[in-house]
């Protein structure tokens, strides 16, 4: 009798720790952006599978005008959506706002996955004060993708891209010369690839962990001196990131490499210049760098009206295995969950990359990696240090004056 006592009020309270689902559908609204909510279209099927009484509405934005939304919708509390999905520039804002659910505490308890998670990606995820807001889906490995029939044009071989960015700055005359293309597509492309080389654990781009600025320093006034010279020899383009002219650049043979995060590889094939495959390849980065370049997460809204069945989701698209490999060979997202990471589908060649078998070269630069804290004010950082490398490249303004003045500038805007 006591035994049937005893298994009776175990199994009470299992009922009790057990998420309550809803006998009637539930409808999840999962906000997403170009090439991230190819992710969560890729999972609908699999999680109707597991969850046929949860019906998913996915609502895709591009960028801007899905991140205008995210911060109207959280400082109103209305036409929240249930799942975020965020880039790793935006999560930052997003968890200073308060309009974001702590995933470290009861019911959810999201630190059990924290040792199943890349090292990096999870600290980016988490608040000044470690608890956790946003749980990442994949991680951006830096990689310098390039178009190999422009270098072979020139005479130019990877390895003058990877061995110094003095050999990096060389290549780029002769592809140039020989082809017009240009090396890279803006000045601040190249600055973008320095100032993310060989961080320290704990050492922001453009933050220290206790929040201090750090771009007065030899490390941004090295990545100016690059810029400057690839504008000045003519090799670098004006070519603004994620603008019609920026695709065009890809489809009509204008710009020769890019510097970017792996999952670069599936925007590319997929609607930046998916009339090229085959032409281009990923290759390290210069001067034997690694960096992480991106990232992206799912968080969930304070006030969403789902919290359980979102958290659920969420879970599945990050700490699922078939979900993050299926994720990885349909967008190129490098998955952020260490087990898929091990993956056989790790060595299979990409059609777009000319055969390659480029996640090899991938995975290993996420070992090389550090834990790179995010700080609320990095978009404000990044908007500043833009701003004055556009001085010192169009204008000839001294570097060491416009980093001066950009210290300043974010130091004060970080005090707001």
């Amino acid at each position: 009798m006591k035994q049937v006592v005893r298994l009776a009020v175990l199994g009470a309270l299992a009922a009790a720790a057990a998420p309550v689902w809803s006998a009637a559908t539930v409808t999840l609204t999962v906000a997403s952006f170009p090439d991230f909510d190819r992710a969560v279209q890729a999972a609908i099927p699999l999680y109707k599978k597991l969850h046929p009484e949860i019906e998913i509405k996915l609502v895709s934005r591009e960028r801007v005008d899905h991140v205008n939304a995210l911060t109207t919708e959280l400082a109103s509390g209305a036409g929240l959506p249930d799942v975020m999905g965020l880039e790793i520039g935006f999560v930052g804002r997003f968890i200073a706002s308060g309009g974001l659910e702590d995933l470290s505490k009861a019911p959810y308890n999201a630190g059990q996955f924290k040792n199943l998670t890349t090292s990096y990606s999870w600290v980016q995820g988490q608040g000044a004060n470690g608890d956790i807001y946003a749980l990442p889906a994949d991680v951006g490995p830096g990689a310098l993708f390039y178009r190999k029939d422009l270098l072979d044009k020139a005479g130019v071989a990877e390895a003058d891209l990877t061995k110094s960015w003095e050999t990096y700055i060389a290549a780029g005359k002769k592809v140039k010369a020989t082809t017009g293309a240009y090396l890279i597509a803006s000045p601040q492309d190249l600055k973008d690839i320095y100032i993310r080389s060989n961080l320290k654990n704990d050492e922001g781009i453009y933050f220290d962990r206790a929040g201090k600025v750090i771009v007065n320093s030899p490390r941004f006034e090295n990545a100016f001196k690059l810029a400057k010279q690839a504008n000045d020899l003519g090799i670098a383009g004006n070519i603004k990131q994620w603008t019609n002219e920026w695709s065009a650049g890809f489809q009509h043979d204008q710009i020769a490499t890019q510097a970017m995060g792996a999952w670069l590889a599936g925007h590319l094939g997929h609607w930046l210049a998916p009339n090229k495959s085959g032409l281009w390849r990923s290759a390290p980065l210069p001067n034997g760098a690694f960096a992480s370049w991106g990232g992206s997460f799912y968080a969930i809204p304070a006030k969403s009206t789902h919290k359980v069945e979102a958290y659920e989701f969420v879970k599945f698209m990050t700490t699922n295995r078939e979900q993050q490999i299926n994720a990885f060979k349909v967008l190129d997202a490098f998955p952020a969950l260490k087990s898929a990471q091990t993956d056989a589908s790790m060595d299979e060649p990409i059609e777009y990359l000319g055969g390659q078998r480029a996640r090899l070269q991938w995975r290993d630069a996420v070992t090389h990696v550090p834990e790179i804290p995010i700080n609320k004010n990095d978009g404000v950082a990044e908007d500043i240090i833009n701003d004055q490398l556009d001085q010192v490249v169009h204008q000839n303004k001294d570097i060491k004056t416009a980093l001066a003045d950009a210290q300043a500038d974010i130091e004060r805007r970080a005090r707001r």
